[in-house]
């Protein structure tokens, strides 16, 4: 027989029977019930009083309605999708959200769910899911920015007023940003990171120093290696690592455009990697013992990261569109 709850009214006949003192086999037999559902239906102890059938109908609701709610993260398949990509990929809610349809035709999850499975899911708070997020915090907060030191430096340099809407507006491939990571004040070596600016192609260089000349090696090595026409031009900050800006623009023949005195946003997409790539290397960790085989393969890790901004596509998956395109 199919098993079914006992209704209210099931419940208010197994009380008056029981109140005339019939015995539970011959309430069973007129109930068309187990004689042991009956039994256990009066022994629950939850109830916290003498059996009532109205206070047994609600708790029995209550619980019901407790195991009947959906699943946080739907299905079987979307709660492995994003566990797996939250914790052994490192993506971001938002970038899971947008690759799950694209694998997985038909399916999908919104980012704030994403959000409160890790944040508010009673389920999920001791695993602290939010040690896998960008920036590691315990509570959800509102971006506040950060302080920027600027300089004064590159006066020669083409200012970023001059720089062409074509690239402005990232229209064109081979136009590249660049910046240092650094780790603690005291740290002799530092990170040049340095980020094409459609593709999003990120390339890592480790600094033994934070002298010019070391800056200016690590950027023309790391240029070098790319394919003909997908390096362009190169825009720095007006710090004063970037003062060989000149030996560059000769070496690799292509502009350089230096930033406005405190204003970093101007090139918003090296900033917006490096804020990326301190899930790894969080602030205040020494790049010391960084080596240029953990640089390449993080750079590796990036550029294989589908992003929001090319559709959920990776990096090289992007560049490999456009790139078989111009072909065509």
């Amino acid at each position: 027989m199919k098993y079914k709850h006992l209704s209210l009214e099931e419940r208010e006949k197994l009380f008056a029977y029981r109140a005339l003192g019939k015995p539970f086999r011959w309430i069973s037999e007129r109930l068309g019930r187990s004689h042991s559902t009956l039994v256990r239906e009066l022994k629950r102890p939850k109830y916290g009083r003498d059996y009532l059938p109205c206070i047994a109908q609600r708790e029995a609701d209550r619980m019901a309605f407790r195991q009947r709610q959906r699943a946080a993260l739907k299905n079987p398949l979307i709660f492995v999708f994003v566990r797996t990509h939250l914790r052994k990929d490192l993506w971001s809610p938002e970038t899971i959200a947008g690759r799950l349809p694209l694998i997985h035709k038909g399916q999908s999850i919104c980012t704030e769910s994403i959000y409160r499975y890790i944040y508010l899911n009673p389920k999920t708070k001791s695993e602290k899911l939010w040690k896998y997020l960008e920036l590691h915090r315990r509570k959800r907060m509102k971006k506040d920015g950060r302080k920027v030191k600027g300089f004064t430096k590159l006066s020669e340099a083409i200012p970023i007023s001059e720089r062409p809407e074509i690239i402005n507006n990232r229209l064109e491939l081979g136009h590249w940003e660049t910046d240092n990571m650094e780790g603690k004040k005291i740290d002799k070596t530092g990170v040049s990171v340095s980020v094409e600016r459609v593709t999003r192609k990120l390339n890592l260089g480790k600094l033994k120093d934070h002298k010019s000349g070391t800056k200016t090696d690590s950027v023309i090595k790391s240029l070098r290696k790319e394919d003909n026409g997908f390096v362009k031009s190169i825009t720095f900050d007006r710090g004063p690592e970037n003062s060989g800006y000149k030996i560059i623009s000769n070496i690799l023949n292509i502009p350089v455009y230096a930033c406005n005195p405190y204003h970093s946003w101007e090139k918003g997409t090296v900033e917006n990697t490096i804020k990326r790539i301190r899930k790894f290397v969080p602030k205040g960790t020494s790049v010391d013992n960084i080596t240029q085989e953990y640089l390449t393969a993080l750079a590796d890790k990036f550029n294989s990261t589908p992003r929001k901004v090319l559709g959920f596509l990776t990096p090289n998956e992007y560049y490999e569109r456009i790139h078989l395109a111009s072909y065509i």
